[in-house]
């Protein structure tokens, strides 16, 4: 599969904002988060309710981040998804990775208004599979 966002996983040491990291080892924020990190990718957590997530330094925010990320991932449920939404919108060269069930009708709407490039209810850790 090749689109504009998932080619941002092509690029030398891309870094992937995940939306909804969390701890919690049942929850997806956590399984996303720590699966690519086991992969070797570079990831940075977005959890307002953390102030780490694996050890790491989380960051309340899209706009809190010290470095702007090559993709968003958004593992957060659709009501939460459409202010994130309006964050990726202030970045430059922004794509948003939107994983199953972070997506609704208003989603939808509102990335295509935002003229967001996006990938929508398609698993990250399906696409990157392959990278272990």
């Amino acid at each position: 599969m090749t689109d504009p966002v998932t080619d941002r996983l092509l690029n030398s040491d891309p870094l992937i904002a995940v939306v909804g990291a969390t701890d919690s080892q049942g929850k997806y924020g956590g399984i996303i988060y720590r699966d690519l990190k086991r992969k070797g990718f570079r990831v940075v957590p977005v959890n307002p309710g953390r102030r780490t997530v694996d050890g790491d330094r989380a960051y309340g925010s899209i706009s809190d981040l010290p470095e702007q990320p090559d993709i968003v991932n958004i593992v957060v449920p659709p009501s939460r998804a459409l202010s994130t939404l309006d964050d990726v919108a202030d970045l430059d060269d922004a794509v948003v990775w939107i994983q199953p069930g972070a997506s609704d009708g208003a989603v939808r709407d509102r990335v295509e208004e935002l003229g967001i490039p996006s990938l929508i209810d398609a698993c990250i850790m399906v696409e990157t599979r392959s990278r272990v």
